[in-house]
């Protein structure tokens, strides 16, 4: 046979199963650069937009457990929003240990601005999950005002004084009935940059968002800390009560939103950001562990084809690239240094957002091995009985056995 033609079955055989995974994930990451919506991209901010001739009425709502650490940095950029027409504050004290509430209520006597309403919602019935029984409690407060739109932020977040006109703006510019920012988290600390910026980069990769804004597409997600929602979109999606089960409500307010025919954006923020630190690694991963099962329905089947998957596109690369350099096979050293070489150049832009140098990309292998053993580890704390969890208070899986001790 001419050394030109068709490449005997036999050589094929011969071929190392480390050359076809390294190969399989070249061709993974060729797919992803150009077929994912371009996700790597972080050009996607709040869309052109013109201001509304009347500006319509707003209510901000803030579900807020033991926050008094974080609300001197965060809620005073919510009461001296500039907004132009009328607005109202709604923190929801959700059962807090360390003044909360009364930390709020000094903060605006202090500070003045928007009107402040600090009220209590009660224990949670059954059924309600995470901070879903304060944003509800806080909703039914605003609705009494009678808003076009709401605001749903966390207790962590800092907005800009012109942040909230800016929302509204492009909400009416562009007729989207929720319009989310993604808030740039705290990177000080190492596990900080080496797990936020990662974060947001797998989030992207999961939930493209050129492909949320656009119109006909099942893609929909939104960020929890800064969701403008329109009322008449919240009670025709039945929001919060229809996602009163849900562990990442963000992107379940998203999908109901979509689903009941309403248009939806989300995108990286400029000037709304995170006050909230993560010190320590296992800070990271318990934000990590609390949801990551649950983004993969609390399947099996699901999971491994996870785990399958990070192994595969994220895990193979670098191994290809020494096993080829120990074993001297160059084709598993080529196809994994271009398969590695590609990974790490999707994940520059988000490294750049986040203003981190850019040598922490070639480790971006380590970081998804970190979020492997992270999602791992929250399906064994899911089958042990143990449910979702806010702000140390844990809510039991209905078929849930109770631990003892």
């Amino acid at each position: 046979m001419s050394r030109f033609g068709p490449l005997p079955w036999g050589r094929l055989r011969q071929v190392s199963a480390i050359v076809w995974s390294a190969a399989g994930s070249l061709a993974a990451w060729g797919w992803l650069l150009l077929c994912q919506g371009f996700f790597w991209r972080t050009d996607v901010r709040l869309p052109p937009s013109r201001d509304p001739g009347t500006w319509p009425s707003v209510c901000v709502v803030v579900p807020a457990r033991d926050e008094a650490a974080v609300l001197p940095a965060s809620l005073p950029s919510l009461l001296a929003q500039d907004y132009p027409g009328r607005a109202e504050v709604f923190l929801v004290d959700d059962g807090s240990t360390d003044g909360t509430g009364e930390l709020a209520r000094e903060l605006a006597d202090r500070h003045g601005g928007l009107p402040l309403t600090v009220d209590s919602p009660g224990e949670p019935p059954a059924g309600w999950t995470g901070k879903l029984w304060a944003v509800r409690h806080g909703v039914g407060l605003a609705r009494a005002r009678d808003p076009e739109y709401l605001l749903l932020t966390d207790a962590d977040i800092a907005h800009a004084p012109d942040g909230l006109r800016r929302l509204v703006a492009a909400a009416r510019t562009g007729g989207f009935d929720v319009v989310s920012q993604m808030a740039r988290l705290r990177v000080e600390s190492l596990g900080e940059r080496l797990v936020v910026p990662a974060f947001v980069y797998f989030f992207a990769q999961l939930y493209p968002f050129r492909r949320i804004g656009r119109e006909g597409t099942r893609t929909a997600a939104a960020a929890g800390g800064c969701v403008l929602l329109r009322a008449e979109a919240a009670g025709r999606a039945r929001i919060p009560d229809a996602i009163r089960q849900a562990v990442i409500d963000d992107v379940a307010l998203a999908r109901a939103v979509k689903r009941s025919g309403g248009r939806v954006w989300l995108g990286l923020a400029d000037r709304v950001d995170s006050v909230r630190p993560y010190p320590r690694l296992r800070d990271l991963w318990r934000m990590v562990a609390r949801s990551a099962y649950a983004q993969l329905r609390h399947s099996p089947v699901l999971l491994a084809g996870t785990v399958a998957g990070l192994t595969l596109v994220y895990l193979v690369p670098p191994v290809a690239v020494a096993a080829g350099a120990v074993a001297g096979d160059g084709a598993a050293t080529v196809l994994g240094a271009a398969a590695w070489l590609m990974m790490a150049g999707t994940y520059v832009p988000m490294l750049r957002y986040y203003r981190q140098p850019l040598w922490l990309a070639p480790l971006l292998p380590f970081t998804a091995f970190l979020y492997l053993l992270m999602t791992v580890d929250s399906a064994v704390r899911h089958h042990r009985g143990r449910g979702a969890a806010w702000k140390g208070r844990t809510y039991a899986r209905p078929d849930a056995v109770p631990e003892e001790g």
